[in-house]
């Protein structure tokens, strides 16, 4: 039978269970809200995008959401601090678009990257995170300034685990931990200008989503369409999406690469 709205309320109230949470069901918008009935914070959850996930990925898909809103909603209703905390700050991508204020109407701290993208900046809290707000550096009398060494600093120190492919002459090498900041390391100055130097062509870079970074080394013109398909594919996958646009990396810039994925390539992929 087909999966509806209704019946995937009904699973995730079947899963969601707390005495200390409510939950609401918005047929207008679609979407379920599980919340602190104490503080009224929580997290809301689009159903058609589960929906879609489910039908992919079946149960699985739930499991993952079910551990995502239960860590979530406990991370909220802690109290945080990030004295003490310095080498567990880390800067985290996001798209353009991506909200500037928390639900409950906390200003969140962030430093725009690309016309795509930007960067906020995040409490690392073990199997999730905290955004950090206006609200946590007037608490400490931390600057903004102070986040954003801390957190490019740290960044650096981010192991890197790649995967290569070579595709139609090209080489992407792809980087997946899923530790929250796959796509942080294009923030990484070193490691791009390491990459950079070993490249035989273009270095191209791609952050789809949060999960997920891709670094090319471009030989030839069909390496662009490859990569714009690889960063559509990954986009409409991602937990978390950032961008479906790829850059090119020059003189320690990034420029966005404005590319429409045309033929599919239907070489044998070749495995390093």
């Amino acid at each position: 039978m087909k999966m509806t709205s209704i019946k995937m309320k009904k699973k995730l109230e079947e899963r969601l269970v707390n005495e200390q949470w409510t939950t609401k069901y918005n047929r207008d918008k679609d979407t379920f809200r599980i919340e602190w009935k104490e503080t009224g914070k929580g997290i809301t959850i689009t159903l058609p995008n589960v929906i879609a996930k489910f039908e992919s990925r079946g149960e699985e898909a739930i499991d993952e959401l079910e551990d995502h809103v239960q860590e979530a909603l406990r991370v909220m209703n802690e109290t945080h601090y990030l004295t003490g905390k310095e080498e567990n700050i880390f800067p985290v991508i996001r798209a353009a678009s991506f909200p500037d204020h928390t639900e409950t109407g906390k200003t969140l701290i962030y430093t725009d990257h690309t016309a795509e993208t930007r960067i906020y900046y995040a409490l690392d809290l073990g199997k999730s995170y905290q955004l950090i707000d206006e609200n946590m550096l007037e608490k400490e009398n931390w600057t903004k300034e102070r986040i954003k060494e801390v957190a490019s600093f740290n960044v650096r120190s981010l192991p890197v685990k790649m995967k290569k492919d070579t595709v139609y002459g090209n080489d992407f090498y792809f980087h997946s931990t899923k530790d929250g900041y796959d796509a942080s390391r294009i923030l990484n100055e070193v490691l791009l200008e390491e990459l950079k130097a070993e490249c035989k062509g273009e270095l191209a870079i791609s952050i789809p989503h949060q999960d997920v970074i891709i670094f090319a080394d471009v030989q030839n013109p069909q390496g662009y369409d490859i990569l714009a398909q690889m960063a559509m594919q990954f986009f409409a996958e991602g937990t978390v999406p950032v961008t479906s646009l790829s850059f090119l990396y020059e003189d320690k810039q990034l420029e966005p690469i404005f590319i429409l994925a045309q033929k599919k390539p239907n070489q044998t992929r070749k495995e390093d």
